[in-house]
């Protein structure tokens, strides 16, 4: 039996379309998420709960903000989820998870992730992988694919798999990021593949200007670095 409880119950999830993004390298996915909520002005729609969610809570825009929901806006629907569980929890929570996406009605899920860009072999700012079930729209036929012995892990790799298995229509998003820091480059990447992907306008230049000023601070901190020298502290 599912630990996970969709609130309100008995209310179904009417669009085609599910966004899910996770904390993983660059923390693209969810940033990507959090940023299309607000640029869509999605509205709240469903809690998800579960015995693995975290203690924790926070605020969003004056409200509690519980650590996993869905936010709707239109045909698309998009998972937040703003806290992982529990290591030894993940591997059941994101199967459980994926079997409730696969009896939700969408008609698409698209997972989004970072890519380590030290893996990057051409100009490419993304790869993505395909369900079988995707494969045969041909939709995304010539986009770059996620070349062979590359690994897929965490909550991507669960939802992707639970899906290939039930023959959904789904595919990750992977943007090649910064794997030692929050990455809003990496973010933008996938935003403007899925506006062009489901025609919705979205300024992706408040990722860029957080990247730039990310960017700028750093190359501050290693100036200061630089011009402090060595340190002649000695640690034990």
């Amino acid at each position: 039996m599912s630990s996970i409880k969709i609130i309100p119950e008995g209310k179904g999830l009417k669009s085609k379309t599910l966004i899910a993004g996770f904390h993983g390298i660059g923390a693209t996915g969810y940033w990507s998420v959090k940023f299309l909520i607000e640029e869509l002005k999605a509205k709240r729609a469903f809690y998800i709960d579960s015995e693995f969610a975290p203690a924790v809570s926070s605020t969003l825009n004056d409200m509690i903000s519980t650590p996993y929901e869905l936010f709707v806006a239109g045909d698309i629907a998009l998972l937040k989820a703003d806290v992982p569980p529990l290591r030894e929890n993940e591997n059941k929570f994101f199967r459980e998870l994926g079997q409730w996406i696969v009896e939700s009605g969408v008609h698409e899920v698209a997972l989004i992730g970072g890519l380590d860009d030290s893996l990057r072999s051409d100009e490419s700012k993304y790869r993505i992988v395909l369900t079988d079930a995707m494969a045969k729209l041909e939709e995304l036929k010539g986009e770059p694919v996620l070349e062979e012995g590359r690994m897929i892990v965490g909550p991507v790799a669960i939802l992707l798999n639970t899906l290939q298995m039930h023959n959904i229509p789904a595919y990750a998003l992977l943007a090649y990021s910064n794997t030692e820091r929050v990455d809003p480059r990496a973010s933008a990447s996938a935003v403007e593949f899925l506006s062009k992907r489901y025609g919705f306008k979205v300024s992706t230049a408040p990722l860029i200007k957080g990247a730039e000023e990310l960017e700028r601070e750093l190359m501050g901190m290693a100036q200061k670095d630089r011009e402090r020298g060595p340190s002649s502290a000695i640690y034990s």
